[in-house]
């Protein structure tokens, strides 16, 4: 296998899908933030302007964080991509997979510039990504769900190609709508899951764990009188 891929003593990272500053702190003091993901609709629900929010989140948070190009050619997605990384040392260029996208990965790669190649929906579209050089590869399990598909078909597709030709391209599963797709994409050996805030949270919650500490609380009560 890759370097980069899992191997017995490495563990499945979780990168937080927002742009909210409170929110990120919050899952990087319980260990719950090994990066985060953004793009122009994240950006715009933070309420704040773009090269100052990503500058924050890169202050807050050591791991990469993505920002999305916004060009539709391949010259003007390098141009963005060689602007984020001045704005802190953790950027990864989040880049759209089209051919002039894959272009630009190939750019970017050569000049030592991470990315994350989105819009991922099929295990062909990834491989031509990790052709081009792209660190990280970003499937939407989800929308494929959406569809009718089970979306997480796609991560063990993927995972069976990059171990088959030994690819270093780390495998990011997006999309993600409950905590069970992060069940599942850490059984398969997903590299990373990114996640919302609201279902990140929810992954410590189980009823018997709560039901066991009110249990725990109140018999406590009875000894410390």
């Amino acid at each position: 296998m890759g370097g980069d891929y899992l191997k017995i003593g490495d563990i499945m990272e979780f990168f937080v899908d927002s742009a909210d500053t409170e929110l990120i702190k919050k899952a990087y003091s319980m260990g719950l933030c090994d990066g985060c993901t953004t793009n122009p609709s994240l950006i715009k629900q933070a309420g704040k302007d773009h090269k100052k929010v990503v500058q924050e989140i890169s202050s807050l948070i050591p791991g990469p964080i993505s920002v999305e190009a916004l060009s539709e050619t391949a010259e003007g997605m390098v141009k963005e991509g060689e602007e984020y990384i001045t704005w802190g040392k953790n950027i990864v260029v989040k880049i759209p997979m089209c051919p002039e996208g894959m272009k630009a990965v190939k750019i970017l790669s050569k000049k030592k510039i991470r990315t994350n190649v989105t819009l991922i929906f099929s295990p062909l579209q990834a491989l031509i990504a990790a052709k081009a050089g792209a660190t990280y590869v970003s499937p939407f399990v989800g929308r494929l769900d959406d569809i009718g598909h089970v979306g997480m078909d796609i991560i063990a597709q993927i995972k069976d190609i990059f171990v088959q030709y030994d690819f270093e391209t780390k495998i990011l599963a997006a999309s993600i709508r409950h905590p069970t797709h992060v069940l599942e994409a850490a059984l398969i050996g997903a590299d990373v899951a990114t996640v919302p805030p609201d279902i990140l949270f929810k992954l410590s919650n189980h009823p018997l764990t709560d039901s066991g500490m009110k249990k725990f609380l109140e018999d406590s009560k009875a000894w410390k009188k």
